[in-house]
């Protein structure tokens, strides 16, 4: 993408795109936008083919969804925002262009709604969407009432969008095709860097320049991860421009020093101080070590905005977690079943070793559908290495729409690769076929998790529905 052609933040604001029509409404990403226009008192419509579970909360705000792509459907529209996910030759683009609309990429309409607020953007190749969350939820407990999209939705809150009325807006800022070159935050949150996205990138060192330059956008300060991967050029690169760079990690000469990190099935718990002085023990009701860093991020950022450390505490302690993050759906059959969004190897490791914490004494089931073709190709051992934590593990075919699987590339490729014997490692391309596969697998005691690409990280309710019509009365 080339982000030089997009509007930025600054240069529109959220009225004068007047009536909006979204594109694929009921993704996450486009349904957090919609949700803020829609709070904002803009009129929203959008366009769908499946029902996803955003949409009834987008009518009862009053959008309008039309569950088919047509060209009526731009009738008294003034803007189409379009996500990268949508072709240019899509038939609703097309009569936009014919019609001589305003025509937006997503983050284009996002940058427009930023306008006059004090933007926090969280950017990284892991931990932006919890981050966000922690980070929105810290200033709500502090009374600031943020405006906010992020790309899952908070647990009890349900809400992945919302026009507050405070000074802040707090967004999950996407590198993947460039776009969060356009925000122009008073505060830049990079929580790590890892080698993704390198389609658009090309390499490890093109990715990092984006970062850098993502980060000497930011007005106020950037938060970083001090011992975190990748980290350590940006910051230096940052402060011989100029920037002011505070930094949270375990590292020796963090900001935020964490110490004495501890994870159990009830949260993760760390000690922390801030420039030698100690702020005691900061909790977190969700386990794993990554998701104490990613609250450290929220903490510093939160404290540097002058924000009391009681009300971040308390954040923290009240914090229900991210959908599709973690997130147990329920037990049925004696089977605890979860939904997780990982997808990246880094991620995937992570969030299994901490279900294997869950696990206990029972099994890990984990069914995984890759993200994307280059990810899978380029990335095929190090996310086998990570889906051999589980003790059993299910791969389906590649998520990757618009993208073409090269020989020998995919899902049986993966499955191959994975360390475990023949007989605990499966390929089953279809999902309509994955849950006889888990209800042949599993048994009471055990741990499944659904993970990877949006359409499979949202089935842990299916799932748990067919292993409950199974279970025996």
């Amino acid at each position: 993408m080339n982000t030089a052609e997009l509007t930025p933040a600054g240069k529109l604001t959220a009225e004068e795109l007047g009536s909006v029509h979204l594109i694929g409404i009921g993704g996450v990403g486009m349904a957090g936008l919609a949700r803020l226009l829609l709070t904002r008192g803009v009129p929203v419509s959008g366009s769908e083919l499946r029902e996803w579970p955003a949409l009834a909360a987008l009518r009862a705000l009053g959008g309008t969804v039309h569950m088919s792509h047509v060209a009526s459907n731009l009738e008294g529209v003034d803007t189409v925002v379009f996500s990268t996910a949508i072709p240019q030759d899509h038939l609703e683009l097309v009569e936009a262009r014919r019609l001589g609309l305003r025509i937006l990429h997503r983050s284009e309409a996002l940058a427009a709604a930023m306008t006059g607020r004090q933007t926090i953007a969280v950017a990284g190749t892991h931990g932006k969407t919890t981050t966000t969350s922690i980070m929105t939820v810290i200033l709500q407990h502090a009374g600031q009432d943020p405006s906010f999209v992020i790309g899952g939705e908070i647990s009890e809150a349900g809400s992945n969008g919302h026009h507050g009325t405070g000074p802040h807006f707090v967004a999950e800022a996407d590198e993947s095709d460039r776009s969060f070159l356009i925000y122009r935050p008073h505060v830049a949150i990079i929580t790590n860097i890892e080698e993704d996205h390198l389609n658009n990138w090309g390499d490890l060192d093109g990715l990092k320049a984006g970062f850098l330059e993502f980060g000497s956008l930011a007005d106020g300060f950037v938060v970083t991860c001090a011992d975190g991967p990748g980290t350590g050029e940006l910051i230096a690169g940052l402060r011989a421009a100029g920037k002011t760079v505070w930094t949270y990690g375990e590292a020796e000469g963090a900001d935020l020093r964490i110490s004495d990190v501890t994870s159990s099935t009830s949260g993760v718990r760390y000690a922390a101080e801030l420039d030698g002085q100690p702020l005691g023990e900061i909790k977190l009701a969700l386990p794993g070590k990554h998701m104490g860093l990613n609250s450290a991020a929220a903490v510093l950022t939160g404290l540097r905005l002058g924000l009391p450390l009681d009300k971040i505490a308390e954040a923290l302690a009240s914090f229900p977690g991210v959908r599709r993050r973690f997130e147990r759906k329920g037990i049925a059959a004696g089977v605890r079943v979860y939904d997780e969004y990982a997808y990246h190897p880094t991620s995937v490791k992570a969030a299994l070793l901490t279900l294997r914490e869950v696990a206990g004494d029972g099994r890990l089931l984990v069914v995984f559908q890759p993200y994307r073709v280059y990810r899978t190709r380029d990335l095929q051992a190090e996310l086998a290495e990570a889906l051999a934590i589980a003790d059993e593990t299910i791969v389906m075919e590649v998520f990757g729409p618009g993208e073409m699987r090269g020989p020998g590339e995919g899902g049986v490729a993966l499955t191959a690769a994975i360390d475990l014997p023949a007989g605990h490692k499966v390929f089953v391309p279809d999902w309509q076929d994955v849950p006889a596969e888990v209800l042949r697998r599993s048994r009471p005691g055990d741990v499944v998790v659904t993970m990877g690409a949006p359409p499979i990280s949202l089935m842990g309710d299916e799932l748990l529905a067919v292993l409950s019509s199974e279970a025996p009365e």
